[in-house]
């Protein structure tokens, strides 16, 4: 599979039934039913969009690197990849992407990697781990259902450049991401996505300044001509 599919997609943004945007370093949690489409907009470029996906009935059959990796034989994600998750599930397939590849092998940052990383001092400075528990959190106390810190699995990195050296090393780049780039999936199931928008300030990637992203959804009915008959909110 080549290493970058670009594609736009059909839908049409006042189509959409959902659209919100995430703060720099803020989490969003939401249900994706089977069939819906979910498009994330870089909307000022090169911002990490961390993400973690799961079965929406079964929390412990969440989204796989390794297999999502095994099953396209490319580290890389792009038009055409299917997400799988642990148990073996097409969770979602990425359907459109401006952008052309994304990360599934950096993880997302966290106290003690800024701490590695960066400097000892910069350990207490917020981090995408936090922010997923934070989401996990807010979840599991507004469904009753526990999504917590053992569910926090190595996750997707949208819009994110980490080249695997011939030596097998991981680097962190200047971003191919920009103004208005997105990745669009559809649910292959119902599915819960997690992100965290990355609130990381001492990477250049980002210009060291985190920005927005934004989220909209469409029903499985959506198409170019418009026929969900939804709206945005």
């Amino acid at each position: 599979m080549p290493e970058a599919m670009l594609a736009e997609s059909p839908r049409l943004l006042e189509d959409a039934i959902f659209s919100t945007e995430i703060g720099a370093g803020d989490p969003f949690v939401h249900e994706i039913l089977r069939g819906q489409f979910i498009r994330i907009v870089d909307i000022e470029g090169n911002q990490a969009a961390d993400t973690l996906f799961y079965n929406a009935h079964d929390y412990s059959d969440r989204y796989s690197a390794q297999d999502t990796i095994r099953r396209q034989q490319n580290i890389y994600l792009t038009t055409g990849t299917k997400l799988m998750s642990t148990g073996g599930n097409a969770l979602l397939t990425i359907v459109a992407d401006t952008c052309g590849r994304h990360d599934t092998l950096g993880g997302a940052c966290a106290t003690e990697s800024n701490m590695v990383r960066y400097a000892i001092e910069k350990r207490y400075m917020h981090a995408c781990r936090q922010t997923f528990l934070k989401g996990a959190m807010a979840w599991s106390s507004k469904t009753g259902r526990h999504l917590g810190k053992r569910d926090m699995a190595a996750n997707i990195n949208f819009f994110m450049n980490v080249p695997v050296t011939p030596e097998g090393k991981l680097t962190f780049e200047d971003g191919v991401s920009d103004a208005g780039k997105y990745v669009e999936l559809r649910a292959e199931m119902d599915t819960l996505i997690l992100i965290s928008n990355c609130p990381q300030l001492n990477n250049p990637c980002n210009a060291y300044n985190p920005t927005p992203l934004r989220v909209l959804i469409w029903n499985a009915s959506a198409d170019h001509n418009g026929a969900s008959g939804g709206h945005d909110v």
